[in-house]
């Protein structure tokens, strides 16, 4: 027989590195866009999303709706999945790019959090202190004025402005740890290229509904934001493709773990192109969520290994 061709050691470990690179000078572009409000970005990557998925719907004959029974689901995931795309640009632009990145990070404590609501899956006291842990590093880095005083030093802009980006991280978080736990409940019924096309449609509507509603639909005024929208677009769209393409040769745990190295590329974009240097309480509240995050991944990876290992016997 054919023996298959063996996968290079630590290429997926090696995607998902260039996935948080491209995600990350995204992130970057969008701090240096103007005048250009985050729903407005939002549809251009809705638009370029489209344009990616619609031939693989073509390729793999799915349809474009998908199951009956499973179009509910689609649609919230689509629904919640742009809503907290949304959110999250609009953090990007109204707070340091670190501290936005970081909140992200407490995502998959969040869909621990979910799925045992929701899916009734195994909540331990690990998950909890986890849990506890990423509410600390968000409050470091929010620093709310009745625990740190008046006087909050190291934010970007007016305090008002970083709250509200605080609020709109925490919020897209939520968001989208609940279109995970929707992915875990449709399973493996749909094809991950519908599960894109619902999320870039439905956020396309959306977005175009938004803008019309709140009168900032307007073009970019100069050839650099409109080249920094097309970059933003294919970088998105690249460390998409290759952190689906680092899942599917990597285990999940390593793939997550790794994935923490936006929080050093926004650190390092932040001071390099930003000028703006991390405060100790956003570097504390960055490693709370980081251990958060690391120790979720790892428990729910050695899980895994031990559910494998037992149905090898």
């Amino acid at each position: 027989g054919t023996k298959k061709k063996a996968t290079c050691p630590g290429l997926g470990l090696f995607y998902t590195i260039l996935s948080a690179l491209l995600f990350s000078v995204a992130s970057l572009f969008l701090k240096k866009i103007e005048d250009v409000h985050s729903v407005e970005v939002s549809a251009f990557r809705c638009v370029f999303q489209m344009a990616f998925v619609l031939p693989g719907l073509i390729y793999y004959k799915t349809g474009f709706l998908g199951p009956k029974g499973k179009r509910i689901f689609l649609f919230f995931r689509g629904f919640l999945g742009s809503t907290a795309m949304v959110l999250l640009y609009y953090a990007y632009q109204v707070m340091p790019l670190a501290d936005a990145t970081v909140i992200t990070f407490t995502s998959p404590v969040f869909t621990s959090l979910l799925a045992w609501i929701f899916l009734k899956e195994k909540y331990s006291l690990w998950d909890l202190l986890f849990t506890l842990f990423a509410i600390t590093g968000v409050i470091l880095i929010a620093r709310p004025p009745f625990l740190f005083g008046s006087r909050v030093s190291g934010i970007e802009g007016s305090y008002t402005n970083h709250l509200k980006g605080t609020i709109a991280a925490i919020a897209s978080t939520l968001s989208a740890a609940s279109t995970i736990v929707i992915l875990r409940k449709v399973g493996k019924s749909v094809h991950y290229f519908l599960s894109i096309w619902y999320y870039a449609v439905i956020g396309l509507i959306g977005c175009v509904i938004a803008l019309f509603v709140l009168n900032e639909w307007r073009l970019p005024h100069c050839g650099r934001d409109r080249v920094f929208l097309i970059l933003i677009g294919l970088l998105g769209l690249g460390g998409q493709v290759f952190l689906t393409k680092a899942l599917q040769i990597e285990k999940a745990g390593p793939v997550s773990i790794m994935k923490t190295m936006d929080v050093v590329f926004a650190f390092i974009l932040q001071v390099l192109f930003l000028n703006h240097l991390p405060t100790w309480w956003t570097v504390g509240g960055a490693l709370c969520v980081v251990a958060s995050s690391s120790g979720t991944a790892i428990r729910k990876w050695r899980h895994s290994v031990k559910k494998a290992k037992q149905r090898d016997i």
